[in-house]
């Protein structure tokens, strides 16, 4: 027993001490806290007086952007099946038959403060009436000035009778790394303006099928729908991209959301704003993709760059001299790993405008400088209704250009006669489809009107034809 309390005894004293060292230890990292909070009033709002301190809080950085972001609403008349019970019944008194009105949503960001906003095309396309409220709910109508399907990016103005806005710049978004911290801000589900943070997730993504035009920024800040064409702005209130897509099963954000970056965004504007239409440059080649394998036999440590495997003749990239089998690894210093990237990175220069690429020919890597220019030909093709005896009688057909085949969104080094339209109940409905390219018949090979016209200049009851359909060759003889 006295073996016991004597333990007793100095377990207790052992224990008070620790007791007396934590006290005294909460004490020790306590008191400056309260000290300084007894001194400037450590539960009050103060405002930032240098930057790191602004980073404290996103508040002033979101009261900076805030303004220049816009929520924009859209009316469009759609034709409507009717319904069994109308009918049967008829409409309802008032309405108009066969019609409805849809209302969507969307955001956009102001950039120029004579009322220039920049939005997603998705937002405003077809839509029959665009009001543009801006964040004190001030509400104008909207002019579209420009409407870019390729690159899912459309320009509006507003007249605000001479008062300015406010307006965001532009970020440099080559020097945009993973981690960097953004803000997204818009108008999501139209429960009006909301901002949430995340960093950027990933750059570059080109594998995202949403535009002919992708190279998009990734974040994982939450953007759900209605944030279509609002701003992703850096931690310096600059704007990084035009946020435009979620990846998503049920329709709500899951941390995967996708913006245009401020380059094409900035081109694209200025384009509006300057030239009034937008006129892509390209560099006049097409190219694989580099695996590992053949950046093994390069002598390269990873895959990077494309490889030629045509050029256009007479276009920028044979006057400068590129042939096939050159290895493009960066365009302007910036890496590229796919032709859709390489592709982008062009598209944000202007016709006349100079890149740098970096080749590597033979195993020595070279700069070749590039002029850019517009491809060959023209958008607004010659169309051409088909008439007489033979196959194609009733098809309308344009003669393919590097230029329309780019504005339609097919390769341009495409060549043949595009099927563009078929009428009803023509001959040629049996034969061939909107979209399709003859390439031959009887076996000339058929380039341009002038070769179509005359291989059809003959009387005849059989005829060989071959057409390309979404790149499948389809070939046979017709009997009239």
């Amino acid at each position: 027993m006295i073996y016991s309390d004597t333990m007793t005894k100095h377990v207790s004293k052992v224990l008070v001490g620790i007791v007396l060292v934590l006290v005294a230890l909460v004490v020790v990292l306590v008191s400056p806290l309260y000290g300084s909070a007894s001194a400037q009033g450590f539960w009050e709002k103060v405002v930032p007086e240098n930057q790191a301190q602004v980073e404290l809080s996103y508040a002033p950085l979101v009261k900076q952007v805030s303004p220049a972001v816009v929520n924009i609403y859209t009316t469009k008349t759609v034709q409507r099946r009717l319904t069994m019970r109308e009918l049967m019944y008829g409409r309802p008194f008032g309405e108009e038959g066969g019609r409805s009105v849809q209302n969507s949503l969307g955001s956009g960001v102001v950039v120029g403060e004579d009322g220039v906003i920049v939005t997603n095309n998705h937002v405003i396309d077809g839509a029959d009436e665009v009001v543009v409220v801006l964040s004190d709910r001030r509400e104008y109508p909207a002019e579209l000035i420009l409407a870019d399907q390729r690159t899912d990016l459309a320009v509006l103005r507003i007249d605000t009778e001479g008062a300015p806005l406010p307006t965001l710049d532009y970020a440099n978004t080559v020097g945009v790394e993973v981690g960097d911290l953004v803000l997204a801000v818009g108008n999501p589900f139209g429960v009006g303006q909301t901002v949430t943070t995340g960093i950027i997730s990933a750059t570059a993504r080109t594998d995202v099928g949403v535009s002919d035009y992708a190279f998009f920024l990734q974040t994982d800040a939450a953007v759900n729908p209605g944030n279509s064409g609002g701003a992703l702005v850096n931690a310096r209130g600059d704007l990084v991209g035009i946020n435009t897509a979620i990846f998503s099963r049920s329709g709500g954000s899951n941390g995967i959301g996708f913006a245009i970056p401020s380059e094409m965004v900035r081109r694209v504007v200025d384009a509006a704003v300057n030239e009034g239409t937008l006129v892509r440059p390209w560099l006049g080649l097409k190219g694989q993709s580099v695996t590992f394998d053949i950046a093994k036999a390069q002598g390269l440590e990873r895959p990077l760059g494309i490889i030629v495997s045509e050029v256009y003749e007479d276009g920028p990239a044979d006057i400068a001299n590129l042939r096939r089998g050159d290895l493009v690894m960066r365009i302007d210093g910036r890496e590229v790993f796919d032709e859709r990237g390489l592709k982008f990175l062009a598209a944000t220069k202007s016709p006349g405008e100079q890149v740098t690429l970096e080749v590597l020919r033979g195993g020595i890597t070279d700069s070749i400088s590039v002029t850019l220019s517009p491809p060959p030909g023209t958008s607004e093709a010659e169309v051409i209704l088909l008439e007489g005896r033979h196959p194609f009688t009733g098809a309308e057909v344009a003669e393919l250009s590097p230029r329309l085949a780019e504005e339609l969104g097919r390769d341009p080094f495409e060549s043949g006669v595009l099927v563009n339209r078929v009428m009803r109940r023509s001959y040629a409905r049996r034969v061939v489809r909107s979209g399709d390219i003859i390439t031959a018949v009887d076996g000339q090979p058929i380039k341009t009107l002038d070769d179509l016209d005359a291989a059809l200049d003959r009387d005849s009851g059989r005829w060989e034809i071959e057409i390309d359909r979404n790149g499948r060759t389809i070939s046979g003889f017709v009997n009239l």
